[in-house]
């Protein structure tokens, strides 16, 4: 099933009806009258509105009552009080997809889908950086965000890193909990991994035609079982996920947050503001400053992380050389 913010039709209407009226019940004759459809219409909607975790009292000769939001990311709860000027403004939402950075690829072209966000409730076919799998289970948030970028393509490289930034700035600004940003991309929580980012560019005549930025954050998961299935991986550190599964968080206002830190930071990078990222990146990274070993496909390299250039790049110390780092991933000596 797919819904996007819009194009949904009655059954939106039917929602917000209820939304403005939460006091006070609806009758089903009123919804008729008012939608302009029939009585069984307006029930098949308001059946299909529960199945997406809404809670909606029903009595009898006085008509339908909304109690409780959902806590699902549907589109229409995404836009609704979103405050950016241009990312999140389309949404398409799915129930399971293979990868919601296929889709957001295969619409990336068109410039309408600037700022676009497709989201899934599950992945069958998630990947991370290099081509590896990313296991997404329901319970996560797993999205992708198409921009078609202004600034120049010597940013592409930090745009990741910077949009990590903005993720563990929404953590904090929703959950008052303190992450740490281990380079390129990834966002821990008490040393294990609890979201990863990567992205995937079209540039054309040296200049970006667009970038999608693909998210994993391991919301609300069963972190045990997903480190028992990828424990044997190339450079496992751990999985956390953010909140536990006793608690009831919904993560819509988390998505809203991300969206507005991340459409700052663009902001930023459009303005050659890179310092400031880099500043507050570094003030969050549990690397910089500690001797590190860095995996990369031609082998381990072994230093003390420094500094973040201004390509994104983690530039590292061995001896009285220094050397730059493009891709790779940083292990913690134990």
């Amino acid at each position: 099933m797919i819904y996007t913010s819009f194009d949904n039709g009655s059954l939106v209407k039917v929602l917000s009806l209820l939304k403005s009226h939460n006091s006070e019940y609806l009758s089903g004759q009123d919804l008729s009258d008012v939608m302009k459809i029939s009585r069984v219409a307006v029930w098949k909607h308001i059946k299909k509105i529960r199945s997406l975790g809404y809670k909606i009292e029903s009595r009898q000769n006085r008509g339908y009552r909304l109690v409780n939001n959902t806590n699902q990311l549907l589109p229409w709860e995404i836009t609704d009080g979103l405050n950016t000027k241009l990312v999140g403004k389309r949404v398409y939402y799915f129930d399971t997809i293979d990868s919601t950075q296929n889709f957001a690829i295969k619409i990336a072209s068109n410039s309408i889908e600037n700022g676009a966000v497709v989201i899934s409730q599950k992945q069958t076919r998630g990947r991370g950086r290099f081509g590896r799998k990313w296991l997404s289970p329901q319970g996560g948030i797993w999205l992708s965000i198409v921009l078609h970028p202004t600034f120049d393509i010597s940013v592409t490289t930090l745009f990741p890193i910077a949009a990590s930034l903005a993720l563990a700035n929404a953590i904090k600004k929703t959950f008052q909990i303190d992450s740490k940003l281990k380079w390129p991309n990834d966002v821990t929580i008490k040393g294990k991994k609890v979201a990863g980012m990567l992205v995937d560019a079209s540039v054309e005549s040296n200049k970006i035609q667009y970038l999608v930025l693909g998210v994993g954050i391991n919301f609300k998961v069963n972190s045990k079982q997903l480190e028992k299935s990828l424990k044997k991986t190339v450079n496992f550190y751990g999985i956390i996920s953010l909140i536990d599964k006793n608690e009831n968080q919904s993560p819509i206002l988390f998505v809203q947050n991300f969206l507005n830190e991340l459409e700052n930071i663009i902001e930023l990078l459009n303005q050659e503001k890179r310092k400031i990222i880099i500043k507050d990146w570094t003030k969050k990274s549990s690397s910089i400053g500690k001797n590190i070993i860095i995996s990369t496909h031609s082998g381990k390299i072994n230093g003390n992380a420094i500094k973040l250039d201004d390509d994104g790049a983690l530039v590292i110390k061995n001896n009285k050389n220094t050397q730059r780092i493009l891709a790779g991933d940083v292990i913690h000596p134990t």
